[in-house]
């Protein structure tokens, strides 16, 4: 970053990210807006713009922005949506996910890390996002019904907690699996839940407490 200016390495994941496919003009705008080298380590921030995962404290990481961006526009989020976040690390995706609708909660069952993102996300001046420290698994159901969960991290099977926050039309974006995780979209009409594969992903899992693995 010292030697780029940071619009110019936002342009080059931009290409990046459409040499790959990625045309969502809405989460690419998004993605440019977010600082994404404020939200990880310093050690880290020469590599924050480009195309991949970096680790977190505490064994966490912040996902590619590839990831994201596949995340983000699976959601089908408008200006006015209410989205659920699972696993909010530093914060970097509920930053993005606030650029592109009007309410973001998110949960990090991890104190540090949600007193870190609190603090990145309010030295921005984003003020649309909730940090919230819970176990992610069993959502937010005071706040519900969510027009999107998008869930970053690995769960074994579908949290049956997660659906019920789900408003009628909702998307619940998550990996799922243990060893062979992919990334999927659920969407909730009022025929029943409808699946969309994406693709195959690695996550650290969702873990429920009292346990170490989902």
């Amino acid at each position: 970053m010292a030697s780029r200016s940071r619009a110019g390495c936002a342009r080059e994941l931009e290409d990046e990210l459409r040499a790959k496919g990625f045309d969502d003009e809405r989460v690419l705008a998004a993605l440019a807006a977010v600082p994404r080298e404020r939200f990880v380590p310093k050690e880290h921030a020469e590599a924050a713009w480009r195309d991949r995962a970096l680790p977190l404290p505490w064994g966490q990481s912040i996902s590619q922005p590839y990831v994201v961006a596949t995340m983000c526009s699976a959601a089908e989020l408008s200006a006015g949506s209410k989205v659920l976040e699972v696993g909010t690390g530093w914060g970097y995706q509920a930053a993005v996910l606030g650029r592109l609708a009007r309410e973001v909660v998110t949960l990090e069952r991890v104190p540090e890390l949600a007193a870190e993102a609190r603090r990145r996300l309010a030295e921005l001046g984003v003020e649309n996002v909730r940090v919230l420290e819970r176990d992610g698994w069993l959502g937010c159901p005071e706040s519900a019904p969510f027009d999107a969960i998008v869930v970053a991290a690995a769960a074994e099977r579908v949290p049956e907690e997660l659906l019920r926050e789900l408003a009628e039309g909702g998307r619940l974006v998550l990996p799922l699996g243990v060893e062979d995780q992919r990334l999927i979209v659920l969407r909730n009409p009022p025929t029943g839940l409808a699946r969309r594969d994406l693709y195959p992903v690695r996550f650290v899992p969702l873990v429920r407490e009292g346990r170490s693995a989902p």
